[in-house]
């Protein structure tokens, strides 16, 4: 069995804290990481990214936008960690939302066999909504849910889907979409 990093995740500058706890084979390359954390979070991969390790950036260059960043899909984790000589880095989804996200290697260790990684071990809090606003719009939005008087609140209720539950960590979505991204991976891997 090939090792795995234990990843804690924390979304940075929200409250209630969003943090995520899990092991991922550290062959996985960047932009598979990437895959992940959008499950982990529950973000909707509907935006750009970028791994930062060091002051070396890794994504997905485009000629169109002034970025030097390394190229996510042919940087594996490992090798991310090694080149920079660190076991923290940041994730940043979303680059006009400026989510950043606190990453630390907690260890690496010879995975379990038989076990499907990556691996959830701990989840708290829930993502913010796609597009509120960064950290700040969403303190706004939560400040405005929660007072049913407030001017703006029938309106920011409908765009949120109904209800938003700071919270909640819906456990049976994440583990839903692990599965079906063990089982595209395997589909991949025969071909």
């Amino acid at each position: 069995m090939s090792q795995v990093a234990r990843l804690k995740v924390v979304l940075d500058g929200v409250e209630p804290k969003v943090v995520r706890r899990f092991e991922v084979p550290v062959t996985k390359r960047l932009s598979r990481l990437h895959t992940v954390l959008q499950i982990m979070m529950g973000w909707t991969d509907t935006h750009l990214y970028e791994f930062t390790f060091r002051g070396s950036g890794y994504g997905i260059p485009d000629p169109d936008w002034e970025s030097d960043c390394a190229d996510a899909r042919s940087t594996s984790l490992s090798r991310a960690i090694n080149e920079n000589e660190t076991l923290s880095f940041k994730y940043l989804y979303d680059f006009g939302d400026a989510w950043s996200h606190s990453v630390k290697v907690e260890k690496i260790e010879p995975g379990i066999p038989g076990l499907s990684y990556p691996f959830l071990l701990h989840a708290s809090g829930r993502c913010p909504p796609e597009d509120v606003g960064g950290p700040d719009g969403y303190a706004e939005f939560l400040r405005i849910i929660a007072d049913d008087r407030h001017e703006e609140f029938h309106e920011t209720i409908v765009w949120a889907g109904g209800t938003f539950d700071p919270n909640f960590v819906d456990l049976d979505r994440i583990e839903a979409r692990l599965a079906a991204l063990a089982k595209r991976s395997k589909t991949t891997n025969r071909r």
